[in-house]
């Protein structure tokens, strides 16, 4: 199994790959429970360069910014089924409530995230800008969010589950 690399390692590697020519593509997020959404995004973002970061929010972060009964997977977790999609190359964690810190030590030739963030929303636009990168905002899967689909498995919104316990 993967774990979370660490952001200093990431950093370094990210330099070591743009040293070499190579681009690389950062996005952020929770990634609690993973959805085709989620899939469709890294996909287009990891076809933006040769190398995609992921940097998900810790637990703590997670919590903070979605309530107490979150994350549904901890953060080990996330990492570990990220590390297993071929289009993710490094996974690190922030405890922040935004990806400011992170991105100003990784670096990254492209931002991107969904284009539920307008691009003026987009934290770390102006830095990634500013050294000569850029930020994209990728269309998103209608219908797929994390919310939504616990509240699927819950049977609060639309169809509840065929399943029985």
């Amino acid at each position: 199994m993967h774990s979370i690399s660490s952001q200093d390692s990431v950093a370094q590697e990210v330099r070591r790959l743009q040293s070499s020519g190579k681009c690389v593509v950062f996005t952020n997020g929770c990634f609690d429970v993973l959805h085709p959404g989620h899939i469709e995004l890294l996909t287009q973002a990891r076809r933006l360069g040769d190398a995609l970061v992921i940097a998900i929010n810790s637990d703590n972060s997670v919590r903070r910014l979605k309530g107490p009964n979150r994350p549904v997977f901890p953060e080990t977790e996330r990492s570990e089924l990220l590390m297993a999609l071929e289009m993710v190359d490094y996974v690190c964690a922030f405890d922040e409530d935004t990806p400011l810190q992170v991105i100003l030590k990784i670096r990254p030739d492209v931002l991107v995230k969904g284009a539920d963030w307008g691009l003026d929303k987009i934290v770390g636009r102006p830095q990634v800008e500013s050294w000569g990168g850029r930020v994209v905002a990728l269309p998103l899967v209608a219908g797929q969010s994390t919310t939504s689909v616990i509240e699927r498995v819950l049977g609060r919104k639309g169809a509840a589950p065929s399943w029985k316990s």
